[in-house]
Protein backbone atom coordinates (compact mmCIF):
# COMPACT_ATOMS: atom_id res chain seq x y z
CA UNK A 1 0.00 0.00 0.00
CA UNK A 2 2.81 2.55 0.51
CA UNK A 3 4.29 1.77 -3.13
CA UNK A 4 0.85 2.70 -3.91
CA UNK A 5 0.91 5.85 -2.42
CA UNK A 6 4.53 6.40 -3.05
CA UNK A 7 4.11 6.44 -6.69
CA UNK A 8 1.10 8.13 -6.94
CA UNK A 9 2.40 11.17 -4.99
CA UNK A 10 5.37 10.83 -7.43
CA UNK A 11 3.06 10.99 -10.57
CA UNK A 12 1.25 13.66 -9.55
CA UNK A 13 4.62 15.73 -8.86
CA UNK A 14 5.46 14.81 -12.34
CA UNK A 15 1.91 15.93 -13.40
CA UNK A 16 2.62 19.42 -11.48
CA UNK A 17 5.72 20.37 -12.42
CA UNK A 18 4.98 19.69 -16.22
CA UNK A 19 1.57 21.76 -16.11
CA UNK A 20 3.74 24.67 -14.78
CA UNK A 21 6.48 24.01 -16.56
CA UNK A 22 3.44 24.66 -19.44
CA UNK A 23 4.00 21.49 -21.71
CA UNK A 24 5.12 20.99 -25.42
CA UNK A 25 1.73 19.56 -26.80
CA UNK A 26 -1.30 21.51 -27.31
CA UNK A 27 -4.37 20.74 -28.59
CA UNK A 28 -6.55 23.70 -30.42
CA UNK A 29 -9.69 24.47 -31.99
CA UNK A 30 -10.96 27.56 -34.49
CA UNK A 31 -14.38 28.48 -32.81
CA UNK A 32 -15.59 31.00 -35.37
CA UNK A 33 -15.38 27.74 -38.19
CA UNK A 34 -18.33 26.81 -36.61
CA UNK A 35 -20.33 29.55 -38.27
CA UNK A 36 -19.07 28.13 -41.70
CA UNK A 37 -20.20 24.43 -40.84
CA UNK A 38 -16.65 23.44 -40.71
CA UNK A 39 -14.68 21.79 -37.69
CA UNK A 40 -10.89 22.91 -37.13
CA UNK A 41 -8.45 21.43 -34.95
CA UNK A 42 -5.17 21.81 -34.86
CA UNK A 43 -1.65 19.98 -32.90
CA UNK A 44 1.11 22.05 -31.78
CA UNK A 45 4.20 20.59 -30.61
CA UNK A 46 7.73 22.63 -29.08
CA UNK A 47 10.34 21.60 -30.83
CA UNK A 48 13.02 23.62 -29.38
CA UNK A 49 13.12 27.22 -27.03
CA UNK A 50 11.62 29.31 -29.52
CA UNK A 51 10.36 26.81 -32.42
CA UNK A 52 7.11 24.82 -32.83
CA UNK A 53 5.61 22.61 -35.48
CA UNK A 54 1.78 22.95 -35.95
CA UNK A 55 -0.49 20.56 -38.08
CA UNK A 56 -4.21 21.84 -39.09
CA UNK A 57 -6.89 19.88 -40.28
CA UNK A 58 -10.28 20.99 -41.11
CA UNK A 59 -13.58 19.14 -42.44
CA UNK A 60 -16.57 20.96 -43.59
CA UNK A 61 -20.01 19.57 -44.74
CA UNK A 62 -23.54 20.86 -45.37
CA UNK A 63 -26.37 19.85 -47.31
CA UNK A 64 -29.20 22.31 -48.51
CA UNK A 65 -32.02 20.89 -49.91
CA UNK A 66 -30.52 18.92 -53.24
CA UNK A 67 -26.97 20.21 -52.55
CA UNK A 68 -23.93 18.63 -51.00
CA UNK A 69 -21.30 20.44 -49.86
CA UNK A 70 -18.30 18.90 -48.21
CA UNK A 71 -14.82 19.49 -47.83
CA UNK A 72 -10.82 18.85 -46.16
CA UNK A 73 -7.74 20.86 -45.83
CA UNK A 74 -4.30 19.86 -43.93
CA UNK A 75 -2.24 22.69 -42.99
CA UNK A 76 1.42 22.24 -41.97
CA UNK A 77 3.50 25.16 -40.44
CA UNK A 78 6.94 25.72 -38.79
CA UNK A 79 6.74 28.88 -36.33
CA UNK A 80 9.41 31.29 -35.33
CA UNK A 81 9.12 32.72 -32.07
CA UNK A 82 10.63 35.77 -31.93
CA UNK A 83 8.67 38.39 -29.28
CA UNK A 84 6.96 38.87 -25.54
CA UNK A 85 8.56 35.87 -23.99
CA UNK A 86 9.83 34.19 -27.32
CA UNK A 87 9.54 31.12 -26.00
CA UNK A 88 7.48 28.63 -27.92
CA UNK A 89 4.07 28.54 -27.57
CA UNK A 90 4.07 31.90 -25.91
CA UNK A 91 4.55 35.57 -27.67
CA UNK A 92 4.70 36.32 -31.56
CA UNK A 93 5.56 34.52 -33.83
CA UNK A 94 6.59 34.27 -37.71
CA UNK A 95 5.23 31.00 -40.06
CA UNK A 96 5.69 29.53 -43.05
CA UNK A 97 2.47 27.15 -44.14
CA UNK A 98 1.76 25.13 -46.71
CA UNK A 99 -1.72 23.93 -47.30
CA UNK A 100 -3.71 21.39 -49.37
CA UNK A 101 -7.69 21.69 -49.51
CA UNK A 102 -10.32 19.76 -51.53
CA UNK A 103 -13.88 20.28 -51.59
CA UNK A 104 -17.11 18.79 -53.48
CA UNK A 105 -20.43 20.13 -54.13
CA UNK A 106 -23.00 17.44 -55.08
CA UNK A 107 -26.52 17.67 -56.64
CA UNK A 108 -28.39 14.54 -55.13
CA UNK A 109 -31.09 14.77 -57.83
CA UNK A 110 -29.08 14.97 -60.62
CA UNK A 111 -25.68 13.46 -59.55
CA UNK A 112 -23.80 16.21 -61.18
CA UNK A 113 -20.40 16.63 -58.75
CA UNK A 114 -17.77 19.53 -59.14
CA UNK A 115 -14.67 19.33 -56.92
CA UNK A 116 -12.53 21.87 -56.36
CA UNK A 117 -8.46 21.25 -55.20
CA UNK A 118 -5.82 23.56 -54.06
CA UNK A 119 -2.03 23.34 -53.22
CA UNK A 120 -0.35 26.34 -51.65
CA UNK A 121 1.16 28.38 -48.57
CA UNK A 122 2.18 31.60 -47.61
CA UNK A 123 3.18 32.98 -44.39
CA UNK A 124 1.68 34.14 -41.00
CA UNK A 125 2.46 36.35 -38.49
CA UNK A 126 0.72 35.57 -35.02
CA UNK A 127 0.70 36.08 -31.24
CA UNK A 128 0.00 33.22 -28.88
CA UNK A 129 -0.79 33.16 -24.86
CA UNK A 130 0.02 30.37 -22.79
CA UNK A 131 -1.27 31.06 -19.60
CA UNK A 132 -0.49 29.02 -15.99
CA UNK A 133 -3.29 27.16 -16.11
CA UNK A 134 -2.96 25.29 -19.87
CA UNK A 135 -5.48 27.87 -21.65
CA UNK A 136 -4.71 29.17 -24.67
CA UNK A 137 -5.36 31.75 -27.21
CA UNK A 138 -3.57 32.34 -30.71
CA UNK A 139 -4.26 35.33 -32.96
CA UNK A 140 -3.02 35.03 -36.53
CA UNK A 141 -2.99 36.60 -40.13
CA UNK A 142 -1.06 36.70 -43.45
CA UNK A 143 -0.75 36.00 -46.78
CA UNK A 144 -1.30 32.99 -48.89
CA UNK A 145 -1.28 31.88 -52.70
CA UNK A 146 -2.71 28.60 -53.88
CA UNK A 147 -3.32 26.77 -57.46
CA UNK A 148 -6.52 25.00 -57.64
CA UNK A 149 -8.36 22.77 -60.13
CA UNK A 150 -11.92 21.92 -61.29
CA UNK A 151 -13.35 18.55 -62.01
CA UNK A 152 -16.62 17.94 -63.33
CA UNK A 153 -18.85 15.05 -63.37
CA UNK A 154 -22.41 14.35 -65.16
CA UNK A 155 -23.82 17.62 -66.98
CA UNK A 156 -21.98 20.52 -64.67
CA UNK A 157 -19.41 22.34 -66.59
CA UNK A 158 -16.13 23.30 -65.33
CA UNK A 159 -16.52 26.56 -67.07
CA UNK A 160 -19.45 27.70 -64.87
CA UNK A 161 -17.26 28.19 -61.49
CA UNK A 162 -14.98 30.50 -60.49
CA UNK A 163 -12.20 29.08 -57.62
CA UNK A 164 -11.05 32.29 -56.82
CA UNK A 165 -11.29 33.52 -53.12
CA UNK A 166 -8.08 31.85 -51.52
CA UNK A 167 -9.24 28.73 -53.48
CA UNK A 168 -6.90 29.48 -56.05
CA UNK A 169 -4.68 33.05 -56.52
CA UNK A 170 -3.97 35.19 -53.89
CA UNK A 171 -5.81 35.24 -50.35
CA UNK A 172 -5.78 35.83 -46.70
CA UNK A 173 -5.23 33.24 -44.05
CA UNK A 174 -6.81 34.23 -40.33
CA UNK A 175 -7.76 32.91 -37.32
CA UNK A 176 -8.69 32.63 -33.33
CA UNK A 177 -7.97 29.37 -31.97
CA UNK A 178 -7.89 28.24 -28.51
CA UNK A 179 -7.00 25.50 -27.25
CA UNK A 180 -5.07 24.05 -24.45
CA UNK A 181 -1.45 23.05 -23.68
CA UNK A 182 0.03 20.38 -21.60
Amino acid sequence: MKKVVLVSALVAAMCTAKAQDGGSNAVKINPLSLFLATGNVAYERATGESQSFQLGLFYSGVKLSSLKYSGFGITPEYRFYFGGRAEAMNGVYAAPFLRYQNFKIEDTDTKDKVTFSSFGGGALIGWEKSWDSGFMLDLFAGPAYNSGTVKAEGTADEDNFNISGGIDGFGVRTGITLGFRF
